[in-house]
């Protein structure tokens, strides 16, 4: 690896880093309805809004009334997404007059967008109004974060409860229940306090960068000189002029960042110069992938009273995430060695950047690109400023991987650290076989009930991924949207179904999924992503609230020394791997071993 890409990946870590102590704090304070600063301005907004929907904000619930009242909301979100879309050609805002949207792509974007996932289907320049953009999905890009904010809130309380520290006993009572706050409370504050301002202030600094913001049709221009080609009937066409497609893209930018969204607003995504403009945007928009996710992990160590379990949750991320994001940047930096024996000179100079700049922006180069695939993919966010499909296939297999973990190093924001937080539970049941002693975690005792459920969460991810994979390889339907053959179309299917199984939404593109088998299939999978593991997380935080904190002793695993780090790391490293080492030698594995063999 070359000097330039070392220092540009210290320089991100860094910043990174030196944000997640004050951000998490700050949510801290949020989640517990302490004053944040920010609650003098929207305070009476916050309570108008419980006013008006009729929410009891001190009243709260029960996981099953939290899980239930979670999955209502999200249901409704979905029906008008769905709904927008197939009305789209009669709502206003639509100065290019776009026809409604079929109903199996209208299915699939609205279970993409309702489920954070935001996979697309769809080129949004050419097929989604304005309206449909801003009041379908860049509202879901908000309350879908939100959503999950708001189950990893329930969870922290689940933890730090002690209803035996109750002196008023119809409150200990109704916390032996295992009560773990308001959902409509914890989404409500999650969006007024955290995501609408950091929102806005990265839309604007994204404004000033060229990002567009506008109501305005599209514009044509005239060309600088002809352009020349053919088309799709292979006759000789000459262009003349360029459309150029406008629209309100630097708010749902922002939030599709910062809630780990990555639905573009353009087909390309952030390789689009409208919404990635400049190198200091590129690295901003990087930064807002995984500032909230990395800055939550302090905010369970604050939430729980000891922050040396956040900082030892944060540090087991990172022992997974920079080696191989290294792995990444140096396998596309060493480019590819067929080229190098046609006589193609792959190595920087003043004239090039070298190594693999297939698929990748000159204005970015690799290190941003491989930078930002294996953070889109660490974090549940999907969004791209390069393509993967055209990485080297073991350039490709880090980002794949990194979701196929279950997007637990970082993750989306809130459903990444839940998830964490689930592996941690089975580490400490290993570390508790190991010893012959129930395990505890934070002083509640991990019992079957727990185990049963954490289980549950790591085990329906790969079996979305790998069903769907198997069904799309051998069905007709599957293989015919496949346009390369061999290890790189299995990889392109197996890369979709660990996108939409683990609620990542990235692509890896070569891959024509705007079809009804993969808009069903790939929506499906979304669907039990999302709500078959926040449904087992709730039941765990309403177990650990109503259980009484046991007392540390001699047999206690400490969880914030660096043998607890390694050991969760570890947990994490070996279940992606038995579960999905079989799967990538048949992809990006083989083919690695194909393109070195000359």
């Amino acid at each position: 690896m070359s000097f330039y890409a070392w220092l540009q990946l210290a320089i991100y870590l860094v910043v990174l880093l030196a944000l997640v102590k004050p951000l998490g704090s700050y949510m801290a304070r949020v989640f517990d309805g302490r004053a944040c600063g920010l609650d003098r301005v929207l305070g009476p907004l916050e309570r108008l809004i419980y006013r008006v929907a009729g929410v009891r904000a001190t009243k709260e619930m029960n996981w099953k009334t939290y899980a239930g009242t979670m999955l209502a909301f999200n249901v409704l979100g979905l029906l008008a997404v769905y709904a927008i879309q197939r009305t789209q050609a009669w709502l206003p805002l639509n100065p290019q007059g776009f026809a409604n949207v079929s109903a199996d792509s209208s299915f699939n974007t609205a279970v993409s967008f309702a489920t954070n996932t935001n996979w697309q289907g769809y080129g949004g320049e050419t097929t989604m109004s304005y309206l449909t953009q801003m009041l379908g999905l860049t509202v879901q890009n908000f309350v879908s974060a939100a959503a999950g904010l708001a189950v990893l809130a329930a969870m922290i309380r689940g933890f730090r409860r002690r209803p035996e520290a109750v002196a008023d006993r119809e409150q200990a009572a109704a916390q032996g229940e295992g009560l773990i706050g308001n959902f409509w409370v914890d989404l409500t504050r999650s969006t007024l306090y955290i995501l609408l301002p950091l929102s806005l202030v990265l839309a604007v600094f994204l404004v000033s960068q060229g990002v567009v913001q506008s109501f305005a049709p599209y514009q044509t221009v005239a060309l600088m000189q002809e352009a020349h080609g053919k088309d799709a009937e292979g006759k000789d066409v000459t262009a003349t002029a360029q459309t150029i497609p406008l629209g309100p893209a630097a708010s749902q930018i922002a939030i599709k960042q910062l809630g780990t969204n990555g639905g573009g607003f353009f087909n390309v995504n952030s390789a689009h110069p409208f919404e990635n403009p400049t190198p200091l945007a590129d690295f901003f928009e990087r930064l807002a992938i995984l500032v909230i996710s990395g800055a939550l992990c302090y905010t369970f160590g604050v939430m729980v009273g000891d922050t040396r379990q956040g900082w030892a949750i944060l540090a087991a991320m990172l022992l997974i995430f920079i080696p191989l994001l290294v792995l990444c940047t140096w396998a596309e930096e060493a480019g590819n060695p067929k080229l190098t024996a046609m006589g193609v000179d792959q190595h920087p100079s003043a004239t090039q950047p070298g190594g693999n700049m297939e698929g990748k922006e000159a204005r970015f180069g690799i290190a941003p690109s491989t930078l930002w695939a294996s953070a889109t993919t660490a974090a549940s966010n999907g969004s791209v400023n390069s393509m993967h499909d055209s990485f080297t296939p073991l350039g490709g297999l880090v980002p794949m991987w990194l979701i196929q973990l279950g997007e637990v190093i970082f993750g989306g924001v809130g459903s990444g650290l839940y998830g964490m937080l689930a592996f941690a539970i089975i580490t400490v049941f290993v570390a508790g076989l190991m010893v012959g002693r129930t395990p505890e975690y934070l002083g509640k005792k991990i019992e079957a009930y727990e185990m049963k459920m954490a289980s549950l969460v790591i085990l329906f991810p790969p079996l979305v991924v790998l069903v769907g994979t198997a069904v799309g390889v051998v069905s007709g339907a599957g293989k015919d949207a496949i346009a390369n053959p061999g290890a790189h179309g299995f990889s392109e299917v197996l890369y979709a179904f660990s996108s939409a199984g683990n609620n990542n939404g990235s692509a890896f593109a070569g891959l024509g999924a705007n079809t009804p088998f993969y808009n069903a299939a790939l929506g499906i999978a979304m669907l039990v992503a999302r709500y078959w593991l926040a449904i087992p997380i709730l039941a765990i935080a309403g177990s650990l609230a109503a259980k009484k904190v046991t007392p540390t002793s001699a047999g206690t695993l400490p969880t914030h020394r660096p043998l607890f780090v390694v050991l969760l790391a570890s947990i994490v490293i070996v279940v992606g791997a038995l579960t999905f080492i079989p799967a990538l030698a048949l992809g990006p594995i083989v083919e690695q071993l194909q393109m070195i063999a000359g």
